[in-house]
This record gives structure tokens, C-alpha cells and sequence, in this order.
């Protein structure tokens, strides 16, 4: 288990008062690089937040191509008053990076000392290096999934979940179509035939935004979740009566079988758990389709397996399996939209503070995305889940 750094004599001393002095806005110096992340299309700031940032006094520096994938041209970003550059190194040279994906080692050898880095941490995909090579650099990072608004929830993942949701059900429209070698249904209701029959295994904010989808165009949703007061919750968000469900083997294993659609967005602690088991699969009706949402966690259903964008199905039993990981990204201008409109006032709350150091001490939700401070570790679940020691970032900060 991992366990706190103690502080040294010195440290733990009386230290002299500090009096409270006017915060002065500080100017930030925003660079966003190109995602190099495989099929990453999206872009943290579109030319819209960049013109707030500049009319607060900000600079930001943009790599060319940063938002073309998003469908924001080199000519949008100038006309809002940001600056183009073609130097990758000038980008992460900025104070501040911002950026969808967690930077490689040699995007991190670009940094400069002392700089702070926005970012995912997709923690799972990080190794000990990784915080090594942030710790020599002295770098402040926040992981986006992490921060939290003032109702205590992650409004990030709660966007990104969002679209995952409504995705989910264009996604299977789709693949119900003749075109693609489905069953040829429409996906919803239509007077005089029987509703396409839905399955949603979580009654979280996918499962949620799915079901919503679903609903509105008439298909017959049933969803299934561990716990009687998620789907209490969610039956009362709804506002419709569904059928709601624990995760029962035979009532299970009926609705599996009459599913036209089964859409997994079930979430585990380290590894989602297989709700769905391969003997299942195999009595589902022939061109059903399956979307994991899971898979990045592993999957929910024991026959997924990652695919791409590219090739984003394969059948398994006569059944189509979805199990592309990073579904917001197949909407790249929606998703970034989505995440600009978040990220924009937090920086110019960070300006408007005087800095991050102001800004973090003194908002909790933003802190709680911390997870190294000028290169020391702050973050217990990097600490537990690499089983190395860390600082409480609030006895550094204060």
C-alpha cells in the first residue's frame, strides 16, 4: 500500500503569518499541440473559447491542424485571436498545455520546468516512468477526469458520457439497417409493428442518456443495474416507466435473448464485471447487436473485444459486437464543443485568480483533479495503484 511522505522537522516548524494580499489576474500563455493519440480526433478549445481566453488578456498558442479533425481550420483559431504555429516544440513550451490525451515521453520532453499540464491520466495506461519523467520536469498536473464542479459531480466524464449515451443508439440505428447486413429494423416504434426491443446494463449517465435516446423513438427499453437505488434514481429522472431490473440470472438471461439492441455500460472498480456471459450470446436473436461501452474497462459482455473506428464491428454467434473505446470521438466537433464549453471557464477562472496556486487553493472541485504538485505526487489512487508514496496536496498548498 502506498503511505505518506513525512514532513521533515523543519517543515512541521512554526511558520511566519501570511498576510492576504490582492489577488492580481494573471496572464496565461496557453499552448495546444495536435493529438498524436491513435484516432483522437477531438480538440480541447474550439476558436470560440480561444477568443474568450484572448479578450481576458490570454495568449494561446495553437499547432497547426490542432482542430482540423474537429473541423476548425487554422483560419478559425486566427480570426479569434489565437497564433499559429507549426512548431510542436514552441506549443509545449507554453506555461500552460492543454490537451485531450495524456502527453508521450517526448512530448513531455518538451515541457518546461515548472509548467502546468491539462490532461487525461487514464491512469491505467500510465506506468511509474511516467510520473518519474513529471516529477524531474516539476510538473502541476490536473487529470480533467478527476475535476469536479460545485454539485460533486465530474462534469468532464459527465459530458463524455452523455454523448456516449446518445451514441449508443445512432450507432445501433445504424447497424440495424440493411446496409449493413442487419436485420433490416427501424430502430424505435412504428404503428402496427412491435418496438425494437432495447437492454441498457447500467443506469449510470450512459446508461441514462441511452435510455433517453431509446425512448424518445419508441423502442421498448429495459435496464438492468446493480443497485435498486440507481435505478430508482434513474426511473424518476426518466420520468416513464420502464422496466428496471437487479441483475437477476434467469429474468437476465430472458431479456439477453429477446434483445435487439444490448448496450453494456457497466463500470468496476478496477475491471468492469462480465454481466453477460458467452453462453448468453450465443441464444441472442441472429444480427443482434451488442455495444460495450465498457470496454475500456475491459467489457462487459465476455465475447467484446476492442475495435477501431476503422473496423469498428465483428460478429460473433450471428451477433454484431461493438467495442470501439472511445466512442465521443466519432462525433470529434460535438465532443470538443462539448468539452470547451467546461475547460474555458475554469481557465479563466485560473487567470482571473492570479494563477493556478490561487486557483486550486481555492476551489476544492478543481483540486480534486491534482495529481502532482510542481512534480509531487498528490493523488492516493496513483499512489495505491503503483504502490508509491504521496503528499497530501492540502498540506502543500495551504
Amino acid at each position: 500500500m502506498s503511505s505518506t511522505t513525512p514532513f521533515t522537522k523543519t517543515e512541521l516548524l512554526p511558520q511566519e503569518e501570511m498576510l492576504e494580499v490582492k489577488k492580481s489576474k494573471d496572464e496565461l500563455l496557453i499552448g495546444i499541440p495536435c493529438e498524436t493519440s491513435y484516432q483522437e480526433k477531438r480538440v480541447c478549445l474550439t476558436p470560440d473559447a480561444v477568443s474568450t481566453l484572448v479578450a481576458h488578456g490570454h495568449r494561446v498558442l495553437i499547432e497547426s491542424n490542432a482542430g482540423a479533425n474537429a473541423n476548425f481550420s487554422d483560419n478559425d483559431y486566427s480570426e479569434a485571436g489565437g497564433e499559429i504555429t507549426q512548431d510542436t516544440a514552441k506549443v509545449f513550451a507554453c506555461d500552460t498545455v492543454i490537451k485531450i490525451a495524456p502527453p508521450t515521453f517526448n512530448e513531455l520532453s518538451l515541457m518546461q520546468p515548472g509548467s502546468v499540464l491539462f490532461s487525461a491520466l487514464q491512469l491505467k495506461t500510465r506506468s511509474q516512468d511516467y510520473f518519474k519523467q513529471l516529477t524531474k520536469k516539476k510538473i502541476t498536473g490536473l487529470a480533467f477526469e478527476f475535476i469536479k464542479d460545485h454539485y460533486h459531480s465530474y462534469p468532464i466524464v459527465k459530458a463524455l458520457s452523455e454523448i456516449a449515451g446518445k451514441s449508443t443508439v445512432l450507432i445501433a440505428s445504424e447497424l440495424l439497417t440493411n446496409l449493413t447486413d442487419g436485420n433490416g429494423l427501424l430502430f424505435g416504434n412504428v404503428s402496427g409493428v412491435p418496438p425494437t426491443e432495447v437492454l441498457i446494463l447500467g443506469a449510470g449517465t450512459v446508461g441514462e442518456f441511452a435510455a433517453r435516446s431509446s425512448l424518445g423513438l419508441g423502442a421498448d427499453v429495459k435496464i438492468f443495474d446493480s443497485s435498486l437505488t440507481r435505478l430508482r434514481n434513474l426511473q424518476r429522472s426518466l420520468g416513464h416507466e420502464v422496466y428496471t431490473s437487479t441483475f437477476q440470472p434467469s429474468l437476465l438471461k430472458n431479456c439477453v435473448a429477446r434483445a435487439d439492441v444490448l448496450i453494456g455500460a457497466v463500470k468496476g472498480k478496477n475491471r468492469s464485471p462480465v454481466i453477460v456471459t458467452e453462453e448468453m450470446v450465443q441464444f441472442m436473436k441472429t444480427n443482434a447487436v451488442i455495444i460495450d461501452v465498457s470496454i475500456d474497462m475491459g467489457g462487459c459482455v465476455e465475447t467484446s473485444e476492442i475495435t477501431t473506428h476503422d473496423h469498428p464491428t465483428l460478429k460473433k454467434y450471428d451477433v454484431f459486437h461493438y467495442g470501439v473505446p472511445n466512442i465521443p470521438s466519432r462525433y470529434a466537433r460535438t465532443s470538443s464543443i462539448s468539452m470547451s464549453s467546461i475547460f474555458t471557464p475554469y481557465l479563466v477562472h485560473i487567470g482571473n485568480q492570479g494563477g493556478l496556486e490561487n486557483a486550486i487553493r481555492n476551489d476544492s472541485g478543481l483540486r480534486n483533479g491534482l495529481y502532482t504538485y510542481h512534480g509531487v505526487l498528490t493523488s492516493k489512487s496513483v499512489a495505491n495503484w503503483f504502490n508509491i508514496s504521496y503528499r497530501d496536496p492540502n498540506l502543500l498548498i495551504f
